[in-house]
């Protein structure tokens, strides 16, 4: 059997168009981590955030593997997705006061003792220091999303056209903009960069 991988299995949620549309997510759950300040080069604290965000899921992935509780299946580690926000109206320039949860979506068998097991050794033999990592269910609900193509610093034009789409529809934007990264910025050339753009709305 193929291990279990949430971008096949549930595309609704991972595979949207390129043009906004509506739709409900059901209540996940997530390894998150926080921080503040826009992700540059100088902002090590986000560095080290994702650092250890992928170094417990995949911990997690293998010390299951070995010792599988109840329900488990073999899965895929899902992509890294952020939520951003700041006080106030959100000014684009105005990057020391961005915020940002991190997070790496798991499955439901995973529980908080088997993430204190996996920091524990990530703690122990990668050095890496696990404050702030905690397993949290994300209820979404109601929300806009579309797929954007290319580099991030494209995305606004996107987003407006999301949020322009959202509130014609008689909608109204509330929580944090949400982006799942479907591509490695390392290996993967700017213009052929996928992101899931996501933002949650109420009536």
């Amino acid at each position: 059997m193929s291990p279990l991988d949430y971008k096949k299995s549930q595309k609704a949620y991972y595979a949207p168009k390129a043009d906004p549309e509506i739709i409900t997510i059901p209540p996940m759950q997530f390894l998150m981590i926080d921080g503040k300040r826009y992700p540059g080069e100088d902002n090590a604290d986000y560095k080290a955030a994702i650092e250890v965000l992928y170094a417990v899921s995949y911990k997690l992935k293998f010390l299951l593997k070995d010792q599988p509780p109840a329900g488990y299946t073999d899965y895929v580690v899902p992509p890294l997705e952020g939520l951003w926000w700041m006080e106030g109206e959100w000014i684009q320039e105005n990057k020391d006061a961005w915020q940002w949860t991190m997070m790496i979506r798991q499955p439901e068998f995973i529980s908080e003792n088997h993430v204190k097991d996996a920091c524990s050794v990530v703690r122990k033999k990668k050095g890496l220091s696990t404050a702030g990592i905690r397993l949290e269910s994300y209820a979404e609900g109601l929300c806009v999303q579309m797929m954007h193509h290319g580099p991030y610093s494209t995305e606004a034009p996107n987003i407006a056209r999301m949020h322009a789409y959202a509130q014609d529809q008689g909608f109204r934007l509330h929580g944090k903009h949400h982006e799942i990264y479907l591509s490695n910025p390392r290996n993967v050339p700017p213009e052929k960069m996928k992101t899931i753009l996501r933002h949650p709305l109420g009536a």
